[in-house]
């Protein structure tokens, strides 16, 4: 349970490239600690995390796993955090407020570059963190190849803290570098010490060497040590390696294998005298009061919507009252939190993560506090490329789709909705199609709300090229009053970007005063749709000349009609043509995959507009370029099939642009509009 430990409750988020075991290794720290009698699997369906349908059902994570276990009288929580691009959104407050993070890599050299994302971020963030190679029993090549792989992507130097011991072409054991003792694993349990083989002690000796001078790089003492040949005592050794970690000066480098619980009891062991506190997260995060991070929002269940959050600065007790930026926050009950079970608790310890009920004015990345409020946390999510126009299935959903989109974007941080007036369409908009088709797949599941998607209409605009003058006239008798409006415009282009102007020059009361705003209303009724295709037009003036009226029939509705009659002719004449929306889209891309990338741009009507080294990321580029938003349907997809799945990008609305040919008679015949 939180807050049983002394010095308060470590938080250890779990990050890395999708597929790299996370999970796996989660299920294993609770089984080695003794806190579950099996180990979890998440291929069998048995884990403790990944425990919702979507996540079963995908095989791997689609949100953030919150687990909880004690070691040796220590309290941990784990931050299981979905690695693929499309969910990771999900555990981007939670890796915030960690005490540690442990980067889970896979033991290939060449995948190596999957990990430069989770380094980076924990770099800028200044989250303290090691590297676990994890399925080691599943490496073809040297540990130091993929140490050498791995090194450009951290800031801080990469401490190899172990060397394994190799029976043919196969890992069956490790040398643990600090103890200068060496060990065979044993599945499911820990590993027996052995003697040192002969063969590996010149490595061994290699290796101490290597890790030593890294350390002593920060410790006088231990530099003077070595440049004496004394041997250092165990004790200043890992008194050095926790202060590398603690004060981010070094990235230690461990491994083993999740699913055999190879080497878990020696990151367990490393965790407890290595990781820091929550004391010095506080103090990192500047909280100097008693104070609640909320980090998640989640719906559902028996208690209704929880919002998870981590305690620091000291103890909170639920029924308190807190500041918020805005208004004071009265928490309701609390609750520890195991994968997707909840228990009461009274308070909150220091460094615990707790559920927190009954606080709806509470959202993810806010702070509550007893005092003074902690600066807002600087939390990087992914961007949103993709997007679907959704419906309900049951028109009479309408309502229940609403509510329930309203949670799901309350929980997901990726997830935005849109109401576009001039297509009328519901949009969602989110990080991949695999995003989305999560969302649409949880609507169903968890509110009974099914949906048809389709791709959303791309905003296409219509314009004119020549000035034009023309005359519309409304005239309709039927018995009584009858209607009259007679309007002359005068039309003309605009620069790109300039909208719509509308001006009067009526002399002599030709029209009286109060009928001209009716005139106007219905130009702008004849701009909704173009003669074209139906789009909207854009960047014309138009000028109201002259006209005439009847004492009787005339009305705001007759010059309405007489004003959208005239428009309408007026564009028709004015040889419109067709605008289409180009987006600025900026591309992160590994060195290695930069070429192919520029070639997908330019497949896609794009123009560069620059390339150049990604700013303290070596090894990357950033290219810049325009490019149609038509062409940007499945580009995230295979610029990712071009990288590794590294390649990402942000695009925005840059300008519009005309399009003619055959493009433009297909945009044309099919008539589908959407506003840029």
């Amino acid at each position: 349970m939180p807050g049983q430990a002394a010095n308060g409750t470590r938080v250890i988020a779990l990050v890395g490239p999708a597929g790299a075991g996370k999970t796996s290794l989660a299920e294993a720290l609770l089984f080695a600690s003794g806190t579950t009698d099996r180990q979890g699997s998440t291929d069998s369906g048995s884990s403790v995390g990944d425990s919702s349908p979507e996540a079963r059902a995908r095989g791997g994570s689609t949100e953030l796993n919150l687990l909880n276990f004690d070691y040796l009288g220590e309290h941990f929580a784990i931050l299981d955090v979905p690695g693929s691009i499309g969910f990771a959104a999900d555990g981007a407050h939670a890796v915030a407020i960690a005490d540690l993070a442990i980067v889970v890599v896979d033991p290939d050299p060449a995948r190596a570059a999957l990990a430069a994302p989770a380094l980076r971020m924990l770099d800028e963030l200044g989250i303290p963190h090691l590297i676990f190679v994890n399925r080691i029993d599943q490496a073809r090549g040297r540990v130091r190849d993929l140490l050498t792989a791995l090194q450009p992507m951290s800031v801080s130097p990469l401490i190899a803290r172990q060397i394994p011991i190799w029976d043919g072409e196969k890992i069956s054991g490790f040398v643990d570098l600090a103890l200068e003792r060496a060990y065979h694993y044993r599945p499911g349990a820990a590993s027996e010490q052995i003697a040192m083989p002969e063969e590996v002690q010149q490595r061994e000796a290699e290796a101490r060497t290597q890790m030593l001078e890294r350390l002593a790089d920060h410790d006088d003492t231990l530099l003077e040590q070595l440049l004496m040949d004394q041997a250092p005592e165990a004790h200043t050794i890992f008194t050095d390696l926790a202060r590398e970690t603690g004060e981010n000066l070094g990235v230690s480098l461990l491994f083993g294998s999740a699913s055999s619980s190879w080497g878990v009891r020696r990151l367990l062991k490393a965790l407890r005298h290595e990781a820091p506190g929550p004391d010095t997260t506080a103090r990192r995060l500047s909280v100097s009061d008693p104070s609640l991070y909320a980090f998640k929002i989640n719906h559902g269940g028996s208690v209704g919507r929880l919002a998870l959050a981590r305690a620091l600065g000291g103890e909170i007790a639920e029924g308190v009252d807190l500041k918020g930026r805005d208004d004071a926050v009265r928490l309701g009950a609390l609750f520890s939190v195991q994968g997707e079970k909840t228990a009461k608790v009274a308070k909150a310890s220091n460094g615990d993560i707790v559920a927190v009920g009954k606080a709806d004015e509470l959202k993810a990345g806010q702070w509550l506090s007893k005092g003074a409020l902690p600066p807002d946390l600087e939390v990087t999510l992914p961007a949103r490329n993709a997007k679907i126009a959704v419906r309900p299935a049951d028109r009479k959903d309408d309502v229940r789709l609403a509510s329930a989109l309203a949670k799901l974007a309350e929980e997901d941080s990726a997830l935005s909705i849109e109401h576009d007036d001039a297509s009328h369409e519901l949009r969602l908009r989110g990080v991949n199609d695999e995003h989305l088709n999560l969302v649409t797949a949880r609507l169903k599941r968890r509110y009974g709300v099914e949906v048809s998607s389709q791709p959303c209409s791309i905003g296409y605009r219509e314009s004119i090229r020549r000035p034009v003058k023309q005359h519309g006239r409304h005239k309709k008798q039927s018995g009584g009053h009858g209607q009259f409006g007679d309007v002359i415009i005068e039309i003309r282009p605009l620069t790109r970007g300039e909208g719509f102007q509308f001006e009067e020059k009526i002399h002599g009361g030709s029209i009286p005063r109060q009928y001209i705003p009716a005139v106007e209303q219905g130009v702008k009724d004849a701009l909704d749709k173009g003669p074209l295709g139906g789009f909207p037009v854009v960047d014309v003036s138009v000028t109201l000349v002259d006209g005439s009226y009847h004492s009787v029939d005339s009305s705001e509705l007759a010059f309405r009609t007489a004003g959208r009659i005239a428009m309408s002719d007026a564009l028709a004449a004015a040889t419109p043509h067709l605008l289409e929306p180009v987006q600025k889209i900026v591309v992160v891309t590994p060195s290695a995959s930069t070429s192919r990338v520029s070639s997908t741009v330019a497949s896609r009507r794009g123009q560069m507009l620059g390339l150049g080294p990604r700013e303290g990321w070596p090894g990357w580029d950033r290219v810049e370029a325009l490019i149609p938003e038509a062409e940007l349907t499945g580009l995230e997809a295979e610029l990712r099939s071009l990288s590794q799945g590294l390649a990402t990008y942000e695009a925005e609305f840059d300008h519009l642009a005309e399009l003619n040919g055959t493009l433009a008679d297909k945009v044309v015949q099919q008539g589908v509009a959407e506003p840029a």
